[in-house]
């Protein structure tokens, strides 16, 4: 079995629901049981990569579809087997939060960093990884060279105000993520290191759960141009910008052709743009997938 890192980029807001209510917020993204962290499903992205390839056109493109994700109607037992690609879910790496200085800062925690080193190892994408994670005390936010939302030797994210310390490991964390998501532009890997911060894990975990984005949405009345009768409701949102990772595998084809693992991994693009969850009808869920396995 080969595996992969992907990462996704959301552009727009992102949307991966639960399809039922938690308190006050109707539509509640999707959220890891044991640490609460949002994440994108396996099986929604797989059904979106699914319907990217099937939208390619010739017999070469059709097989490489059923390879893949597995025939999509069957005749006969002979006619059946599994896709060659597992999808996992894909977790938060940076999100995106309102600061005082600078506009917006990309945080993580030491938490995370911890989970996608484990996974960078996993895929023996950890080459030349020589930097420790850095773990900032409770009031501390821990940052990169030049950081733009350094006040005064704090920084203010939504109503906390936390103590701005440099370390070169952060440098290091920074630039490795910046390339990963940027690898051709260097005006925005730069953006994102001048912006990225690792707050402390509970700092991190507070955020996580009250800094996404709640959208109101009501449905109108055409006769009295009012808000129709129980028709307001609010769901939450990554906001744009937000960058998770996963880890993607490939089996060999299970179809009669016993295509390899590695000639599949070769036909899966280095990047697609895709919609990914739910609200794709008010701009929700324009999102970057990037092959980490294609560099």
């Amino acid at each position: 079995m080969k595996s992969n890192l992907f990462y996704l980029h959301a552009l727009s807001a992102l949307h991966c629901g639960t399809g039922q209510s938690a308190g006050v917020i109707d539509l509640p993204i999707a959220r890891d049981r044991a640490s609460n962290l949002p994440l994108a499903p396996g099986s929604s992205l797989r059904g979106v990569l699914r319907d990217d390839f099937a939208g390619n056109d010739g017999d070469e493109a059709k097989r490489l579809e059923e390879r893949l994700f597995g025939p999509r109607s069957i005749g006969g037992s002979d006619e059946a087997h599994a896709g060659a690609l597992a999808m996992g879910d894909a977790h938060l790496l940076l999100l995106p939060i309102r600061a005082l200085a600078g506009i917006v800062a990309y945080a993580t925690c030491p938490f995370i960093l911890k989970r996608y080193a484990k996974d960078l190892k996993h895929c023996a994408k950890d080459a030349g990884i020589i930097a420790a994670i850095p773990e900032p005390e409770d009031t501390e936010a821990i940052h990169a060279t030049g950081n733009v939302n350094l006040q005064s030797g704090q920084i203010v994210l939504e109503d906390l105000d936390l103590t701005g310390r440099h370390k070169n490991d952060a440098d290091f964390w920074a630039q490795h993520i910046a390339k990963a998501i940027f690898e051709d532009e260097e005006q925005a890997q730069a953006d994102l290191k001048q912006r990225f911060l690792i707050l402390p894990d509970s700092v991190f975990a507070f955020l996580a759960e009250t800094a996404t984005e709640i959208r109101a949405r009501i449905a109108i009345d055409d006769k009295t141009g009012t808000v129709k009768k129980g028709a307001l409701w609010h769901e939450e949102n990554l906001p744009a910008e937000t960058v998770l990772w996963g880890i993607y595998a490939l089996t060999d084809s299970r179809a009669k052709d016993g295509v390899k693992a590695a000639e599949l991994a070769a036909k899966i693009p280095a990047k697609l743009l895709l919609q990914l969850g739910g609200k794709g009808g008010v701009g929700r869920g324009l999102t970057q997938f990037i092959n980490g396995g294609a560099k």
